[in-house]
């Protein structure tokens, strides 16, 4: 791939995404469109051509309405969940189960979960990393872990946000950090980790971490305790969870809010973020990555500067998403609302540095 990124565009607006984690041999994302002609909706599976570095299509039809949320399985290729707003119940926030057809066509629906008894904003509905017979849903102020290994579908346990003034999830997804259940939400400007063996308690938090909302995080998948946040306050903050009184690393790189923050799945040091200033950026810290750890010569790992490596500054509306590939973990996906999703890739000399 050269150092321009490849384009893809969608007719519809846009602002869901993710990497088709299942298949690690082709770089494979989804894309959930917003169209306001609600029967219109698609999901587009897009995979990367080597060959001819280029960007083919599959094209599901998704008429239950505009997608504000999608995943897919970490083990089953055919597997997605996606949360949108219902045609049939007035646009109320809804969410489903469906499996990729072999061929363009309909999706087909393998479970609608019962969420409306916990409320009418679904914000996402993720698949436990390991087991496949766990999800987890975030719902209003509620959150519902899901049993779909059987026929059918099955509420395992539920848990309730208290507060005044009726705080509601922002998000949420599951510690993968964590042997046990554990399922991590957002709520305003705090982060809270429940633990769903025990009637559902809360193991710990971050209480305060923004001045403003968090629009997202994401655990460091190669060293324990460590994760990341981001937010309205247009800062991306880096926590060691032991030690919630500050963070490890706080950077201000965007203009405005950040909508999403990644860590690379292989190379930990390297950070994706999406901002509503239109940028895309990867940074570099070298310092708190697992490679200071694995090599025992943090003086050394720390002196290699923390700093900004790539900058993608190609689209032209608020950035909602960036994913690293699951495939080849040097390419990192960013989807615009236009719905032009661009796939660059880690510059050449940062990948010698990390690999040599």
């Amino acid at each position: 791939m050269s150092n321009n990124p490849i384009i893809y565009g969608v007719e519809f607006q846009a602002r869901s995404l993710c990497s088709l984690h299942a298949n690690v041999d082709q770089d494979c994302f989804l894309i959930g469109t917003q169209s306001l002609i609600t029967s219109n909706n698609q999901v587009h599976l897009v995979t990367l051509q080597e060959e001819t570095n280029t960007l083919s299509p599959q094209i599901y039809e998704h008429s239950s309405g505009e997608i504000w949320s999608l995943a897919s399985s970490p083990t089953d290729k055919r597997l997605i969940s996606t949360c949108y707003a219902s045609i049939e119940q007035d646009c109320e926030k809804r969410t489903a189960l469906w499996r990729l057809p072999e061929d363009d066509g309909q999706l087909e629906n393998v479970i609608t979960f019962p969420s409306e008894k916990y409320g009418t904003d679904v914000k996402v509905t993720t698949f436990h990393p390991t087991n496949d017979a766990y999800m987890c849903s975030v719902i209003d102020n509620n959150l519902v872990m899901w049993d779909v290994s059987e026929s059918g579908v099955k509420i395992v346990c539920t848990a309730v946000l208290d507060g005044k003034g009726q705080p509601r999830f922002t998000t949420g997804k599951w510690n993968p950090q964590s042997v046990n259940l554990q399922f991590v939400t957002a709520d305003d400007c705090n982060i809270k980790a429940w633990d769903l063996r025990s009637q559902t308690k809360i193991a710990w938090s971050l209480d305060g971490v923004h001045t403003q909302i968090i629009r997202d995080f994401d655990f460091n998948p190669n060293r324990q305790y460590y994760m990341a946040t981001c937010g309205d306050d247009g800062y991306s903050k880096f926590w060691d969870i032991r030690n919630s009184s500050k963070p490890v690393i706080s950077r201000a790189d965007h203009s405005h809010w950040i909508w999403s923050i990644r860590y690379n799945p292989v190379h930990d040091e390297l950070i994706g973020t999406a901002s509503s200033d239109g940028q895309v950026l990867i940074t570099r810290l070298a310092g708190i990555s697992s490679a200071a750890i694995e090599n025992e010569d943090l003086k050394t790992k720390t002196s290699i500067e923390d700093k900004i490596v790539a900058t993608c500054d190609q689209h032209e509306d608020s950035v909602y998403c960036v994913e690293w590939s699951s495939g080849d973990a040097w390419i990192l996906a960013s989807l615009s609302y236009d719905g032009r999703l661009l796939l660059n890739k880690v510059p050449k000399d940062e990948q010698l540095r990390i690999l040599l």
